[in-house]
Formats: C-alpha cells, sequence, structure tokens
C-alpha cells in the first residue's frame, strides 16, 4: 500500500487546500513555469478537483483560483517566452 493511501482524508484535504491557498497567493509562479517544472499546474488541480467533485470546468477552475479564470488571466498571467514553453514541452512529455 503506498503511505499516502494511509494519510486521513481529512488531512490530505486540509493539505490540499493549503497548497491551493499557496498557489493563489504566489501568482508569481506561472502555471507555464510549474508545468516546466513538475508537470502539472493549476489548471491540472482544477481538472482533478473538477473530475472528483462533479464540478464543470468552471466551477472548478473558480475553486482552484479563488475567482473566474478569466479574471485571474487577466491579473496575473504573463506572457511565456519560447524557453518557459520548450521546458513545459519536455516536462509534459515526461507525465505518465
Amino acid at each position: 500500500m503506498d503511505p499516502l493511501d494511509r494519510v486521513d482524508d481529512a488531512a490530505a484535504a486540509a493539505a490540499f487546500r493549503r497548497l491551493v491557498r499557496h498557489l493563489r497567493h504566489r501568482t508569481d509562479a506561472q502555471n507555464v513555469d510549474l508545468m516546466g517544472l513538475a508537470g502539472f499546474c493549476r489548471n491540472c488541480l482544477s481538472d482533478w478537483i473538477g473530475e472528483a467533485a462533479g464540478l464543470d470546468k468552471p466551477a472548478a477552475r473558480e475553486a482552484i483560483y479563488g475567482m473566474p479564470y478569466e479574471a485571474w488571466k487577466d491579473r496575473h498571467q504573463q506572457e511565456a517566452s519560447p524557453e518557459q514553453l520548450a521546458r513545459m514541452a519536455e516536462s509534459v512529455k515526461r507525465n505518465a
């Protein structure tokens, strides 16, 4: 059994919420950079929570971003550089 599966659901949910709130605070951590380093980003989290909770895409993204996705993009998203996009593409190749 994976040790993660032994973590209580309430504790796992609290850790997830802390991660999401951290990402809301760190708007300087761009999704393209997260994808380039870790192979996932806020949009991935919103897809996963949407699947788990039965939410449509806009509701799931608002749950993760803390506001409508378009508002977050307008306020915080920067243009991705070719280097960022290349790192992201290489990183995504490593995802299962």
